[in-house]
């Protein structure tokens, strides 16, 4: 079997329009080309998006390495502020372009192809999985937790895993992610009393209490940080009444917050603290709060050791650079992997991801082929 080329495949799958929820054959084109590597593949379909699970080697074999990644891809938003075809894949001075080609088409190509290669040269004594999922970009509720779900029905398991989410900030090779801040959102509904804004006593204004909850929120500090994570942020991020009058003092107002936390923090714990803010508040002016929280992500930390070191280990024999171990960063499907196994994540250069002219460097999906196959090459060595 010839080698795989990363960017040939890159494109294939780039000209799929997989915008979540539709997979428009990227998993097909996978699904094909490992099985005929001696995958044994599955679909772990569910919700109405398609998943793929692929094995080379032993089921449940203590040595297992897996990868994970997706398929699906944002919306490109006004197709005319592109000055390449959002899935045409066009190369030009080196850089291809198109949406997924940062954002992680690549990255599924580049371990896709390393995998195929490595057990068609060396058939490693153990396992190799990968875990590809068409439900990152959107709700992530039937993506790789449907892949995990899948495993756990079929007595399959990865011993490790690496996670190919685009990880570099501005130069390739410089940062692997050892873990991820949770995420979670609240959002708020602050109920008074109506009235004409000329005889404010005669009504129960909700937005004077809407802002002293933000204001004691947004001003309050969460923590200075720990050992492997930045401190907590906790960010506004919208305010409406739908009032477009100015003599109206409208019933309601409501209100969003978004926060990032750290190890120090979980989500429960979080929820508890917006809690008895609201309480405070809404007793002070005599006013309903309402509050609903959503927790994304829990927070979660890969402890520097065996993975972090192969990885970068790998990353510096191939390129010349060591890595920096970061927590940094939105949310992945690593929050789901980890309550399986060890992981970690190594990718691309982020700058272009969820952009108009999305785009990568053709050498870097190369390069990035290369530290797979020695990650694997040292794993099973």
């Amino acid at each position: 079997m010839q080698p795989v080329d990363p960017v040939a495949l890159t494109a294939e799958l780039v000209r799929c329009p997989s915008v979540t929820p539709m997979d428009a054959g990227a998993l097909d084109i996978l699904h094909d080309l490992l099985s005929s590597a001696g995958f044994e593949c599955a679909w772990a379909d569910r919700g109405g998006i398609r998943n793929l699970f692929a094995r080379f080697g032993a089921k449940g074999h203590a040595r297992t390495f897996g990868f994970n990644g997706h398929t699906d891809v944002v919306p490109i938003g006004n197709a005319e502020d592109w000055t390449m075809p959002p899935f045409g894949a066009k190369e030009r001075d080196g850089v291809m372009y198109g949406r997924g080609t940062t954002d992680m088409k690549s990255g599924v190509a580049a371990f896709a192809a390393a995998a195929i290669d490595f057990v068609t040269s060396t058939p490693p004594d153990g396992a190799i999985v990968l875990a590809i999922t068409g439900d990152e970009e959107g709700d992530a509720v039937d993506g790789t937790t449907a892949l995990l779900a899948h495993m756990e029905e079929e007595g399959e398991a990865m011993s490790v895993c690496l996670v190919g989410e685009p990880t570099c900030p501005d130069t390739m090779g410089e940062m692997m992610k050892i873990g991820r801040r949770g995420s979670m959102t609240a959002w708020f509904t602050v109920t008074g009393v109506q009235g004409h804004s000329a005889y404010p006593h005669r009504a129960n204004n909700p937005l004077p209490p809407l802002m002293r909850l933000m204001d004691r929120l947004a001003s309050h500090e969460l923590d200075q940080g720990t050992d492997h994570f930045d401190p907590s942020t906790l960010a506004v991020v919208t305010v409406d009444t739908g009032n477009p009058a100015t003599n109206v003092i409208p019933a309601q107002a409501r209100a969003a917050v978004n926060i990032r936390f750290n190890d120090i923090h979980s989500g429960d714990s979080l929820t508890a603290w917006l809690k008895a803010q609201v309480d405070e508040v809404a007793s002070a002016y005599g006013v309903e709060i309402d509050v609903t929280v959503k927790v994304s992500g829990e927070s979660f930390l890969t402890p520097p050791g065996h993975l972090s070191n192969l990885v970068a280990a790998a990353v510096e024999a191939e390129i010349g650079v060591k890595p920096v171990l970061s927590t940094s960063g939105g949310t992945s499907d690593a929050r789901f992997v980890k309550n399986h196994c060890p992981v970690v994540e190594f990718g691309l250069v982020g700058q272009s991801m969820h952009k108009v002219d999305e785009h990568v460097e053709v050498a870097h999906i190369r390069q990035l082929k290369s530290i797979y196959t020695q990650v694997l090459q040292d794993y099973f060595k």
